[in-house]
């Protein structure tokens, strides 16, 4: 089963510079001839034990970096040399904390020539990548569901079964050969298919091409192939869970005096709690209380459902909102209290947002297998955020899920990792908070 995503940037002709290319140039451009000029100007030999021992572990934060960015360059909407400086900056950070904890001194200027190579090598190879192949074309077969394929650029349709043949004989195909192979395309094009795939050219199902270009990912009908491709990793869920644990525990430290500050704002504020309580839909469709920092003002709400899904919507502009809560919301760090449900195996720090279940109950009747999307824990950020915001009413609903089961289907380390550097974004512009 596929869990990275199609590149289309590489689908045909490959990365500008292969990986093992890419990993010699690191190495020497962004560990080795600066240790070698560094050490010639200083007069400080590379031979020593502390000096080794530091030049391996500046080798393993330039791999992680050049090993990382390579995987993010595979999921749609990650806009890779935006990450470049941040994944650098955690690679040799945690070689400076690792030193720290464990009290051993840095060579400073050796690091930070190093990490400074690192970073412009990063960018000059990202680069280079992205812009590899601007004249890429990919070539649709006509016939089914391919329509929405041929108002993206770069993507043309063939005329007929003859264009086809000619293309691949005279290898004009730089790209790739898309088409819906659910529909019946005829023994002609069939065959064509196959001829293309023998040649090295690489056919691919339109649904494949939809999802790499948008980050969502459609169920249209209750088939296994479909849904049998939205089956998790099981392996990383597991992995996943120890990584939430793990990460509370070793954020403490930093959490709980924020938390403290933020509580006394929020008390400060108004009348009313601190915190805030509120029934969520969970991991398999089961109900717990959700906890956050209360950021709106306490009023009493009709005994209906219509009333309660109504009162669980925030709308632009809502006058409820205290002016601690609109700060706090626009920062997201109203949020800071899931912890507590990530400790209680409730929540993970990434994954589908849980509605209030109100909402989530209306949404199950209104969207078709909307209930689907707790196949995993709900996150306190997610694809969905990252790429959409809020949204309010069913048509946004809709697309939202979309970005939940590109979420779900590939459900990664890398991918969490992205929507991670995605969130830091959003949180410093603020974007999509209501």
């Amino acid at each position: 089963m596929r869990r990275t995503p199609l590149n289309l940037a590489t689908a045909q002709t490959g990365p500008a510079l292969s990986n093992i290319e890419q990993v010699a140039f690191y190495v020497s451009a962004g560990v080795a001839i600066p240790a070698v000029s560094w050490s010639a100007t200083r007069g400080i030999p590379l031979d020593t034990s502390a000096n080794l021992l530091w030049l391996s572990q500046i080798l393993l934060a330039n791999l992680a970096a050049w090993f990382v960015i390579a995987k993010l360059r595979s999921y749609s909407r990650a806009r890779v040399l935006s990450y470049v400086l941040p994944v650098n900056s955690i690679a040799f950070g945690a070689v400076i904390s690792a030193n720290a904890f464990l009290r051993t001194s840095i060579p400073w200027s050796l690091l930070l020539i190093c990490a400074a190579s690192s970073l412009a090598i990063s960018y000059l190879v990202t680069a280079r990548i992205r812009h590899a192949n601007p004249k890429m074309r990919h070539f649709v077969v006509p016939g089914g569901n391919v329509g929405r394929l041929l108002k993206q650029a770069g993507f043309l349709s063939l005329g007929s079964p003859r264009e086809l043949d000619d293309l691949i004989e005279r290898k004009l195909i730089s790209g790739s050969i898309v088409a819906d192979l659910h529909h019946e395309q005829g023994d002609e094009w069939a065959r064509l298919l196959a001829k293309a795939a023998l040649r090295g050219v690489p056919v691919y199902h339109y649904r494949l091409i939809e999802e790499a270009i948008t980050g969502e990912v459609r169920i249209s009908h209750l088939r296994e192939n479909e849904l049998g491709s939205l089956i998790p990793n099981i392996p990383y869920r597991m992995a996943k869970r120890v990584i939430d644990v793990a990460s509370v525990i070793a954020l403490a430290p930093f959490l709980l005096p924020a938390l403290s500050l933020i509580a006394l704002l929020v008390k400060l504020d108004g009348r009313g709690p601190i915190l805030f309580y509120q029934k969520r839909l969970g991991h398999r469709g089961e109900y717990f209380k959700m906890v956050k920092f209360r950021t709106m003002h306490e009023r009493s709400v009709e005994d209906s459902d219509d009333a309660r899904r109504l009162d669980a919507v925030t709308r632009d502009g809502d006058d409820r909102i205290t002016r601690v809560g609109r700060f706090l919301r626009k920062t997201r760090l109203d949020e800071l209290p899931q912890a507590w449900n990530i400790l209680k195996g409730e929540m993970s720090w990434i994954g589908p947002r849980p509605e209030a279940s109100e909402l989530a109950n209306w949404y199950e009747d209104q969207i078709p297998f909307y209930a689907y999307r707790h196949i995993v824990r709900p996150g306190i950020t997610g694809w969905a955020q990252v790429n959409q915001g809020h949204v309010a009413d069913v048509d946004e609903v809709r697309a939202k899920l979309r970005f939940d089961f590109y979420y779900i289907k590939n459900l990664s380390l890398w991918l969490d990792l992205l929507i991670a550097l995605k969130t830091i974004r959003v949180v410093l512009g603020g974007i999509g908070a209501k």
